[in-house]
């Protein structure tokens, strides 16, 4: 094999290695500049509540918040999760759902939601939580249950705040 015919399948070689990095490393559910596809809130300002949802067929889905992705999972019935994992409230770091310790209330206003859904990697973190702006632990299961529960106020919520927004937007 020549010089040149070497050269071409090293070019070829890097070019498909390239690409193939960019898919994998700009996957919009891992980007920071990425927003929710239901809401259009940004990852860089929602880390601390941010969901991503991996289903089964590959296919991955980062949302802002628990009210969020409930809405996918309702959504995607058709598409089993395999992993979900959410950001600590106060590194913002991926953390696997199963795993957080979970806050349901307290004074911070949740994202989406009248009644916030916060969780933590540790259990101290989330027990100081507890400590300074109430709520109660819980686990995902119930977490999930409560954010279907609260669906139907926190949409009239939603719907009421972008109505004044638009209206605050018409007045100036």
């Amino acid at each position: 094999m020549g010089k040149k015919a070497l050269s071409n399948r090293s070019a070829i070689y890097c070019a498909l290695t390239l690409l193939a990095s960019l898919i994998v490393f700009t996957n919009p559910a891992l980007s920071d500049d990425d927003s929710c596809i239901y809401c259009g809130m940004m990852k860089a300002k929602f880390g601390h509540s941010w969901v991503i949802i991996e289903h089964s067929d590959g296919t991955k889905e980062g949302v802002c918040s628990v009210h969020c992705a409930a809405i996918d999972m309702a959504l995607h019935t058709h598409l089993p999760v395999e992993k979900i994992t959410v950001g600590d409230y106060n590194t913002k770091k991926q953390i696997d759902v199963d795993k957080a310790y979970w806050v349901i209330g307290g004074d911070k206003m949740g994202v989406m939601t009248t009644r916030a859904k916060w969780a933590f990697e540790t259990k101290a973190a989330a027990d100081a939580f507890i400590t300074e702006h109430g709520g109660r632990p819980s686990i995902f299961e119930e977490v999930m249950k409560a954010a279907f529960e609260d669906m139907y106020e926190d949409s009239l919520m939603i719907q009421k705040k972008r109505q004044m927004m638009k209206m605050k937007k018409n007045q100036s």
